[in-house]
């Protein structure tokens, strides 16, 4: 059986899509939708709209304290957000998600939260429809652990 390098311990990944790009792929996107679009041009710029989206519930104390520990890993083809932090931090989210409590960042949708990173490099989630494999779904696709 092949070992596999753990490459990023404590990470998760957040598969984001760009609202108005599922279901209108062939329709020519509003001005809104294009300025949210154009607002993003980094990785770490979308994860600091994430935090602070999600700052703002601030009636849910462990959720604001997960997200000022966790820390920008990578942004990967323009729709996987990866994620560091101590575990429980990154239970908080999932939780989070699970609830639909987590909101995504500003343009975007989440599709689903990928925990098993090496499932990022060694299968094509890139954009694409995770599996729940028994997951929960969350509110806006499924959580996944590994995906398919």
């Amino acid at each position: 059986m092949e070992k596999f390098l753990q490459v990023a311990p404590h990470s998760l990944a957040l598969v984001l899509s760009q609202v108005g790009t599922e279901d209108k792929e062939d329709s020519p996107s509003t001005p809104a939708v294009l300025s949210v679009k154009l607002q993003h041009r980094t990785g770490y710029e979308v994860f600091a709209n994430f935090k602070a989206v999600n700052m703002q519930h601030f009636w849910n104390k462990a959720l604001t304290h997960a997200l000022s520990e966790i820390f920008f890993l990578g942004w990967i083809d323009e729709c996987v957000l990866l994620i560091q932090g101590k575990e429980v931090h990154l239970q908080v989210l999932r939780n989070g998600w699970t609830r639909r409590t987590l909101k995504p960042p500003q343009g975007f949708n989440i599709k689903c939260i990928v925990s098993d990173l090496e499932s990022l490099f060694w299968k094509d989630v890139r954009c694409h429809k995770c599996s729940t494999g028994g997951q929960t779904t969350g509110k806006n696709g499924p959580v996944c652990k590994d995906v398919g």
